[in-house]
C-alpha cells in the first residue's frame, strides 16, 4: 500500500466532517429492518458528548504502531462466535450515512480510517429484522477484554480489544466520540439496541462497542506462500 498523501488525508477529514454535519442536521433513527428491504441509519441525533473511550472504560490505550490504509475484508469476534465478511459504506445522496443492505453482513464506513490506522474506524451492523437476529445481535454481550480481529485486503490482521460497551439513548448519541480521532487506533462497532417500540418500529437506543488496537499480524511473505 502507498503512504497516505496530504490530499488523501484532507479527503478523509472532509468525509468525516460531512458525516458529522449530517448527524447534526438530521435526526435519524434505528428501525427494525422492514418489508421491502427498507433500511435506516444506525445512529441517533447528536446529544451531550462523553470523554474519550479510554476514560469511559477506565483502561489505558496501548502504544501500537498503526498499519497502512487497507480495506477491511472480514471481522471476527470469538466471544460471540462471529466471523463474517464486510461490505463498504459511504454516504447517501442526501448526506446520511449508508447502512448495510443485508442484516447478515456489517459494513465499514470508508470515509473514515481503516481499522488499524490512527483515528476512529467505524463498522455498523443491524441487530435484527422481521426475520430474526441480525449480524450484530449478540454485540451487547461483549465485555472489556474481548477480542476483535479485522482482516485487511493487504493481508494484515489488526487485533483489537474491547475497552467498553455503552448504550446511548438516541438523543444522546455521541457522534464526535464515535467518529472523530482520539490520537490512537480505535475501532467502534455500532448497532441498534435497548427497547423496541412496536408502535413506531424504532429501537430507542444504540449500542456502541469501543475497542483499541493491541497488535497486528503481518501479511504472509511471498516465500511463505510459495512454501519455501
Amino acid at each position: 500500500m502507498t503512504s497516505t498523501t496530504p490530499a488523501g488525508a484532507r479527503t478523509r477529514r472532509q468525509g468525516w466532517l460531512v458525516a458529522a454535519a449530517t448527524f447534526l442536521l438530521i435526526a435519524v433513527a434505528c428501525l427494525e429492518v422492514g418489508l421491502h428491504g427498507h433500511l435506516h441509519p444506525l445512529a441517533g441525533p447528536v446529544g451531550p458528548q462523553l470523554p474519550p473511550p479510554a476514560a469511559v472504560g477506565g483502561a489505558s490505550v496501548p502504544a501500537v504502531p498503526q498499519v497502512a490504509r487497507s480495506q477491511p475484508t472480514a471481522i471476527g469476534i470469538p466471544a460471540i462466535g462471529l466471523l463474517v465478511s464486510l461490505s463498504e459504506l459511504g454516504l447517501n445522496p442526501d448526506g446520511t450515512v449508508q447502512v448495510p443492505t443485508s442484516v447478515a453482513q456489517p459494513g465499514w464506513f470508508h470515509l473514515g480510517p481503516s481499522p488499524g490506522q490512527v483515528g476512529s474506524a467505524v463498522i455498523l451492523g443491524h441487530v435484527d429484522s422481521y426475520l430474526g437476529p441480525g449480524v450484530f445481535f449478540k454485540l451487547p454481550q461483549l465485555i472489556a477484554g474481548d477480542k476483535v480481529d479485522v482482516s485487511l485486503a493487504d493481508g494484515v490482521t489488526a487485533h483489537f480489544v474491547v475497552d467498553t460497551v455503552v448504550m446511548y439513548a438516541k438523543a444522546q448519541f455521541p457522534t464526535s466520540l464515535v467518529y472523530a480521532p482520539h490520537g490512537y487506533s480505535a475501532l467502534q462497532l455500532v448497532t441498534c439496541g435497548g427497547t423496541f417500540d412496536p408502535e413506531t418500529g424504532h429501537y430507542l437506543s444504540n449500542v456502541v462497542v469501543y475497542t483499541s488496537l493491541v497488535s497486528t499480524t503481518p501479511a504472509p511473505s511471498t516465500a511463505t506462500l510459495a512454501g519455501d
